[in-house]
């Protein structure tokens, strides 16, 4: 079995060592229509509060207005963006906004800000959602997201999920996490029966370009994840396949996922209308897709 078995990654299962060449074997024919996109002139970093506190508060200011369903995200930047929500609601500043939280993490932190929360069902209709992204792809705001270890009651199905329910969504990211060519790791949910089958397969199609190994729940990663490999809350593994160079096309990576059999589902997000959140030392930049790439 080829898994995994990288040298250079067995630090750790969610960095990339390699940069040298694009994807040789993974070149798909898609054709994209040229998107059409808002930036912002950068704004200047406020000495009160770190570029992703900045952008937290930018996302919260522009986008969530009273009366809304907001879906809440996991990660740095959310709970900023959470605890700004509901320091605003405390002040009146905005009323009658209902939370629906993306984890265990986002409840708590919600609960403690005093933002009332419901659970999210098929039927929920969510005005507009924020979230952290791992990686998001330029020119097309693609996201990866699940790169956290999440609790077992977590679920990337759920949190993805939300995202595809909102009528408008935000991502921040640090300027590092944006990028053309985007590297590191996709997670992968994967039933649980057959996943070295399902895992092999997903090694051939990215052969030479990737490495697959299952996310434990305890101790370090590993090719096969350890005596304790990570469990879903539906019972199913998390296969992270770690690129060793660029990624030249997300939306392919993701289509060609949607192909194998015993893939129930991966990190990789696409949603219209998306904005970009982007965080520096220097200010805020802020992308629209304004325009659906067609395939």
């Amino acid at each position: 079995m080829r898994v995994g078995m990288a040298a250079s990654l067995s630090a750790s299962p969610y960095t990339c060592s390699s940069k040298s060449v694009l994807l040789r074997k993974f070149r798909p024919n898609i054709k994209l229509r040229r998107s059409c996109f808002r930036i912002s002139a950068s704004t200047s970093v406020l000495a009160d509060g770190s570029p992703l506190l900045q952008a937290a508060k930018h996302t919260v200011d522009a986008y969530v207005k009273s009366g809304m369903v907001i879906g809440l995200g996991s990660g740095q930047a959310s709970g900023m963006a959470i605890g700004y929500l509901g320091r605003l609601l405390r002040t009146g500043a905005l009323k009658d906004i209902v939370g629906i939280p993306m984890s265990i993490t986002s409840a708590s932190e919600a609960a403690k800000a005093g933002i009332p929360l419901d659970q999210f069902n098929d039927s929920s209709q969510i005005d507009f959602s924020f979230d952290d992204a791992d990686i998001m792809e330029e020119g097309t705001l693609i996201a990866v997201i699940g790169h956290r270890k999440p609790q077992v009651e977590d679920s990337i199905i759920q949190e993805k999920s939300i995202l595809n329910a909102s009528n408008q969504l935000a991502f921040m990211v640090k300027d590092s996490q944006y990028m053309g060519g985007p590297e590191g790791s996709i997670p992968v949910l994967v039933n649980s029966l057959n996943w070295m089958q399902t895992a092999e397969e997903i090694d051939d199609l990215f052969l030479g370009d990737a490495e697959v190994w299952r996310r434990p729940s305890i101790g370090h990663a590993g090719p096969l994840g350890g005596d304790f490999p990570f469990v879903t809350r539906e019972g199913h593994n998390i296969l992270d396949v770690i690129f060793t160079s660029p990624i030249s096309s997300l939306a392919a990576v993701a289509e060609s996922l949607e192909q194998i059999d015993g893939i129930v589902d991966h990190g990789v997000i696409s949603k219209f209308p998306c904005t970009a959140v982007i965080a520096s030392e220097s200010g805020l930049q802020i992308v629209d897709n304004l325009q659906r790439n067609m395939v």
